[in-house]
């Protein structure tokens, strides 16, 4: 895995032996940026946006996010086999800055900050189907800034139901992923 932009870019992110952690693919991961770059559903940039990533994982999506400049970047995950990794991916890189880790299961609190994210990212385990559950809280909680976008990764053929509160503005496949775009009604 590498970060694919930014003033990162090339640098090499470590990746889990485990088969229960599913990295975001380098591919997938650039189409995403490449979306959030030039879209025109939605307009928002990475340049200062403060950055919400759920089930950080190893922290591919919000170092990413680092690497273009975002405010700050806070990584949500507790799965105890990766929190190392992801610890070390940025002491790696150098970014002692500019982002927080939170070791909470994301679905017995969120009650993680007092902040508002331009961009929320959700990756999470692509057999979870509390999706709806979270993005209520999410818009309970009015976590999301009023022009902000929620990105969801799932597996392409993932049919769940999302909550009414979630608009989705584009959706792309990309081998077994899917990613969605959203914002909050």
């Amino acid at each position: 895995m590498r970060i694919i932009s930014g003033n990162l870019k090339g640098r090499k992110i470590l990746a889990p032996d485990d088969i229960k952690t599913r990295p975001l693919k380098d591919l997938t991961k650039e189409s995403i940026f490449n979306i959030l770059k030039h879209s025109n559903k939605f307009n928002i940039r990475i340049k200062n946006s403060l950055i919400l990533d759920l089930f950080a994982g190893v922290g591919s999506f919000g170092i990413e996010c680092l690497s273009n400049e975002s405010k700050h970047v806070t990584f949500v995950e507790n799965y105890s086999s990766v929190l190392p990794i992801l610890e070390k991916n940025l002491a790696n890189l150098k970014l002692y800055k500019n982002y927080e880790i939170i070791n909470q299961n994301i679905y017995a609190g969120l009650y993680l900050t007092k902040n508002s994210y331009d961009i929320i990212f959700l990756d999470p385990p692509y057999k979870d189907r509390n999706i709806s559950a979270l993005i209520d809280k999410i818009y309970n909680m009015k976590l999301l800034n009023k022009n902000g976008i929620i990105i969801i990764h799932r597996n392409r053929k993932d049919n769940e139901k999302y909550s009414k509160n979630l608009s989705i503005l584009e959706e792309k496949t990309y081998g077994i992923s899917k990613i969605l775009f959203g914002i909050l009604n």
